[in-house]
């Protein structure tokens, strides 16, 4: 299967990836990272600064950096930006008083040199929310049929449950594979 092709095409050498997640705060980043290393999601408590993990997903050696979404924090994450191989960007779909805010900080993301090109993964997180907006209405919100310059995805999910959460790294390892032809 596909497993079988990425270890083919990677080799015996393990890639590695760097994958950086933002989002505003309270949006479920580190409830996503925790999730994508099988960790318990209970207790999280808001993430000052970042949080680093590797995740091992369809043969490849991901290293998140989950960096804080406070305001006081956002203007310092295009200091981790630079060798980026995904952006992944959570949006809490539940706090549509906030979709114009993360938005814009989308929208600065994505006008950066060093993301130019990047792959970009949208988690509309928190589906299982009754006042979630649904994923194609968000990513309407945001005009992301307008970004030309990079591949890039919408994908409902929540990160409690994990629902949606496999689907969104499906995309990424297809990605990857895209990258390598």
């Amino acid at each position: 299967g596909l497993l079988s092709v990425i270890q083919k095409l990677k080799g015996s050498l393990e890639q590695e990836l760097r994958i950086v997640l933002l989002g505003l705060d309270n949006a479920g980043k580190t409830t996503l990272l925790k999730c994508l290393a099988s960790e318990e999601v209970s207790t999280i408590t808001p993430t000052q600064g970042f949080n680093v993990k590797s995740v091992h997903s369809h043969g490849f050696k991901l290293n998140v950096w989950d960096i804080g979404g406070q305001r006081s924090i956002r203007p310092y994450w295009k200091k981790y930006l630079g060798s980026t191989d995904l952006l992944i960007y959570v949006i809490d779909s539940a706090d549509q008083k906030r979709f114009e805010e993360t938005g814009q900080e989308l929208a600065e993301l994505t006008e950066e040199e060093s993301l130019t090109g990047v792959p970009l993964l949208v988690f509309a997180n928190k589906q299982d929310l009754v006042t979630a907006a649904p994923a194609a209405e968000i990513a309407e919100g945001l005009s992301l049929h307008t970004y030309r310059d990079r591949e890039w995805q919408i994908q409902a999910c929540s990160a409690l449950s994990g629902e949606g959460v496999q689907d969104g790294m499906n995309w990424i390892s297809s990605q990857i594979m895209n990258r390598k032809k």
